[in-house]
C-alpha cells in the first residue's frame, strides 16, 4: 500500500526559524540603539551551538558573518540573569509540550542533575554541594520537572538548585505547577535525591501517587534491605511519615561479577503498585528518560563561563531543542491515521544537523582556510 505524499516539507531554514522564534517571543532582548547585531543573531548563534554540541565561539569562527563570540556571550550575559531565565524558561518549555500530550493520565518525575565543578568554589555563585562525585563536591544542580509518554520525555519546568536550598523546596514549586496546569497525573517518578521526610510529607499532602527508590539511612533499613525475600513493610523516616516499603529481591546471575541476591526498596504509594515486583518494573520506565537526559545533552552548548544565568540558559534551550522536536514530529511529520499517527523515522541527531546546517547557510560557514604553501596536483583531480 503506498503512502499519500505530503503537501508541504520541513526544511532547516523553517527548524530554525521555529526555534528563534520561540527564544524571541519568551526571552526578548533590549539591545537599544546603534547596535549592529540583532536578537535574531544571538539566538541563530545559540541554537547553532545547542544544535551542534559545540560552543558559541566555534560557531562564530567557524562562520563568516555571524557577530563576534564576545559580543554574543556579552550581550545574553547582560540581558539574562539566573532570575530571568527561572522566571521565564518553564512557559517557554511548556509553550508547544503541553499540546502533544495526550488526553489521559500521564506519568511526571522529578530529576536531579549534578554537573561537576571543578574551579575555585569562592569564585562561583549558584553552585550546589553535595557527596562528592567525579573527584568533586561543587555541582551547577538542575532540577527538571517532565511528563513521560511512551518513554518520551516532555520537559516542563526546570530550576536550579544552589546552595542552602534543599530538594523539598523545588519539590513544592513543581508540585504547585502541576496543580496549575490542566494535566491529570497517574503517578510522580523521583529519583534518589528526593528521598527525605519533607518530600514524601509534600507528595501526601498534595495527593499524589509516587515512586521513589530508598537510600539506606539507618540501620532498620540497612538492615531489611541486606536480607530476607521480596516483601512490603511500612517504615518511618525522621520520625515525621510513615509509608510502605516494597523490597523486590533478584538474581543477579553474575552480572557486574556478582552473584547471590539484589535487594531494591521503592518507597511507594500507587493504586496500581500492588507487589514488589510491580513496583520494580513501574520504576524501570525511568530508565528510558536518563537515555532521553542522554540525547538532550548532545544538544547542550558548551561553555567554561561562570555566569549562572547563561549556563541556566544553555540548559533550558537544549532541553526545548527536545521539546521542539518531538512537538514537530507529532504535529507536522507524523501522518494522520486511524488507530493512530505513524511516525516518520526523523531521528533527534538528524533534526539537530539540520538546524546547525541552517545556522552556517544563515552565516556563511567557513569552507576555506589559508595555505602558506603552493598547492600541488595531490589537492586536484
Amino acid at each position: 500500500m503506498q503512502h499519500k505524499q505530503a503537501d508541504n516539507e520541513l526544511e532547516g531554514e523553517h527548524l530554525l526559524n521555529f526555534v528563534v522564534n520561540n527564544l524571541g517571543d519568551e526571552l526578548p532582548i533590549d539591545l537599544g540603539e546603534n547596535v549592529e547585531v540583532s536578537a535574531d543573531e544571538l539566538y541563530e548563534v545559540l541554537a547553532g551551538a545547542s544544535a551542534g554540541g559545540t560552543s558559541i565561539n566555534h560557531v562564530c569562527e567557524t562562520t563568516d558573518e555571524s557577530p563576534h563570540a564576545n559580543t554574543v556571550r556579552d550581550h545574553l550575559t547582560d540581558q539574562f540573569d539566573l532570575d530571568a531565565v527561572e522566571a521565564v524558561g518553564n512557559t517557554l518549555l511548556q509553550r508547544d509540550a503541553l499540546e502533544t500530550l495526550p488526553d489521559r493520565p500521564v506519568e511526571v518525575g522529578d530529576d536531579l542533575h549534578l554537573d561537576p565543578y571543578y574551579g575555585d568554589e569562592d569564585e562561583m555563585e549558584a553552585l550546589y554541594f553535595s557527596q562528592a562525585k567525579r573527584g568533586t563536591t561543587a555541582f551547577h544542580a538542575y532540577v527538571t520537572l517532565y511528563a513521560r509518554v511512551r518513554n518520551k520525555r516532555y520537559t516542563l519546568a526546570v530550576r536550579q538548585l544552589v546552595a542552602g536550598e534543599t530538594t523539598s523546596e523545588v519539590l513544592a514549586e513543581f508540585l504547585a505547577i502541576l496543580d496549575g496546569l490542566d494535566l491529570r497525573v497517574k503517578a510522580v517518578y523521583l529519583d534518589r535525591g528526593f528521598y527525605n521526610s519533607g518530600c514524601l510529607e509534600l507528595l501526601y499532602a498534595h495527593n499524589y501517587a509516587f515512586i521513589i527508590p530508598v537510600v539506606k539511612w539507618g540501620e532498620t533499613i540497612k538492615d531489611e534491605l541486606s536480607s530476607g525475600w521480596s516483601r512490603v513493610i511500612e517504615h518511618e523516616l525522621a520520625g515525621r511519615v510513615t509509608f510502605p516499603v516494597f523490597i523486590d529481591c533478584v538474581y543477579q546471575r553474575g552480572r557486574y561479577d556478582e552473584h547471590g541476591v539484589a535487594r531494591h526498596g521503592y518507597a511507594a504509594d500507587a493504586p496500581f503498585i500492588d507487589t514488589p515486583r510491580e513496583a520494580r518494573e513501574h520504576y524501570s520506565k525511568r530508565f528510558g528518560i536518563e537515555s532521553s537526559y542522554r540525547l538532550a545533552k548532545q544538544s547542550l552548548a558548551l561553555t567554561s563561563s561562570r555566569d549562572a544565568g547563561l549556563r541556566l540558559l544553555l540548559f533550558v534551550v537544549s532541553l526545548l531543542l527536545q521539546n521542539v522536536w518531538r512537538y514537530l514530529h507529532w504535529k507536522y511529520v507524523a501522518a494522520p491515521r486511524r488507530g493512530g499517527r505513524r511516525l516518520w523515522d526523523w531521528p533527534f541527531t538528524e533534526f539537530c544537523e539540520m538546524v546547525l546546517r541552517a545556522v552556517w547557510t544563515a552565516f556563511g560557514v567557513r569552507r576555506s582556510v589559508p595555505a602558506n604553501q603552493p598547492l600541488d596536483d595531490r589537492f586536484f583531480r
